[in-house]
């Protein structure tokens, strides 16, 4: 009766697989976004944890054809911006020396 051999990966190990960073990893799953056991102290990930990490992290292509709206909700953002200017502070050299001619 052979039991099946179960392997677990360290967070370097799944950030090698995952092409991320090892604090990637451990973030995540101190946050409890991806799926990890804790043993001995430290997270440790079987292969179906690495698969579902995959799954929650996955991007489908959009069917729908709304995206072709958002550009004139954008256009109208950028026109919004436009009209109001952003205009720098004087500094305060300038207005020391407005207040030293004044007096």
């Amino acid at each position: 009766m052979d039991r099946p051999s179960l392997m677990l990966h360290c967070a370097a190990d799944v950030a090698r697989m995952l092409g991320c960073s090892e604090w990637w990893v451990k973030e995540q799953a101190r946050k409890r976004r991806i799926p990890y056991s804790f043993i001995g102290g430290s997270y440790r990930f079987t292969n179906g944890h690495v698969e579902e990490i995959v799954r929650l992290f996955e991007r489908r292509p959009i069917e729908s054809q709304e995206p072709a709206a958002l550009p004139r909700q954008r256009s109208a953002q950028r026109e919004s911006m436009a009209t109001h200017r952003l205009t720098a502070r004087t500094t305060r050299r300038a207005r020391l020396a407005t207040l030293d001619t004044a007096s």
